[in-house]
């Protein structure tokens, strides 16, 4: 956790602030990253629309460097949070990401490596990862860890901005956006929405073979209460049954190991 907590302008309460009034209106050379600041932040976040996606492919790597390392948010994690959902919904994030020339696809959609990062960073600052900051560090680790905090206080309007691509045209979207709003709907006010993700998971347990989404769907599933036993294929099962081995086999060598970090708590 850093020192410094100037942080940008809240959201307004109908929606997220518009792009280019969170590059202005940021004092981004303020804000704490990985390695020093974020005075280098606004010039690679206004690439994320460059008309070429090759253009954005290497933006969006040096942006999200600088605010993504051992399941940390730093303050400019925040901004750069809703930077990216504000921009999630413009044209100009998918321009020339389909070549008609070619069948294989020559990288990752801008679209979708903005929904993964999102998720991911959903995933650093959720339920699980507060109770076992707790656990490490006792029931203030929330209350002292204001750039989490205030990440989560965020997730309603990160999620308005996710909920539309749930029904996108590209599947690779589709099942990115639902990884990204699941941890997102665990904010009280998200509640309502829970029920109608359940329809995206089963979608998804339907149609996608990939492991990582499949996991986060499963687990969603039950700890909504849905049995999801008739959607399980062979291999969810076998990568369960894996997960519960490596559970059992930590826990006998004294480790507390929820499968929410990669590593021990870095903060």
């Amino acid at each position: 956790m850093t020192e410094n907590r100037r942080q940008t302008g809240k959201p307004d309460p109908d929606g997220l602030p518009h792009y280019q009034e969170l590059l202005d209106g940021t004092d981004w050379a303020s804000l704490g990253t990985v390695c020093g600041t974020g005075e280098s932040l606004p010039a690679e976040l206004a690439r994320f629309l460059d008309p070429d996606p090759a253009v954005r492919e290497d933006a969006v790597k040096n942006a999200l460097e600088e605010v993504t390392h051992q399941n940390t948010i730093y303050e400019a994690t925040v901004p750069v949070a809703l930077y990216v959902a504000a921009i999630l919904n413009q044209p100009g994030i998918t321009a020339g990401d389909v070549d008609l020339d070619s069948a294989v696809p020559s990288r990752r959609p801008s679209l979708v490596r903005l929904l993964v990062w999102l998720s991911d960073t959903a995933y650093d600052a959720d339920d699980e990862c507060v109770a076992l900051g707790e656990r490490h560090y006792g029931e203030r680790f929330l209350h002292e860890y204001e750039e989490m905090r205030a990440f989560r206080d965020l997730r309603p309007a990160v999620f308005s901005a996710v909920q539309p691509l749930l029904s996108h045209e590209s599947a690779d979207v589709r099942d990115a956006a639902l990884v990204a709003a699941i941890p997102l709907a665990e904010h009280p006010l998200l509640a309502e929405h829970r029920g109608g993700l359940v329809s995206h998971a089963r979608r998804l347990l339907a149609t996608s073979t990939d492991r990582h989404n499949r996991d986060r769907v499963l687990d969603a599933l039950k700890a909504w209460g849905h049995d999801s036993g008739d959607l399980e294929n062979a291999a969810d099962v076998a990568a369960r049954e894996r997960h519960a081995r490596l559970r059992a086999e930590r826990a006998s060598r004294g480790g507390d190991w929820t499968g929410g970090y990669s590593e021990d708590p870095p903060f």
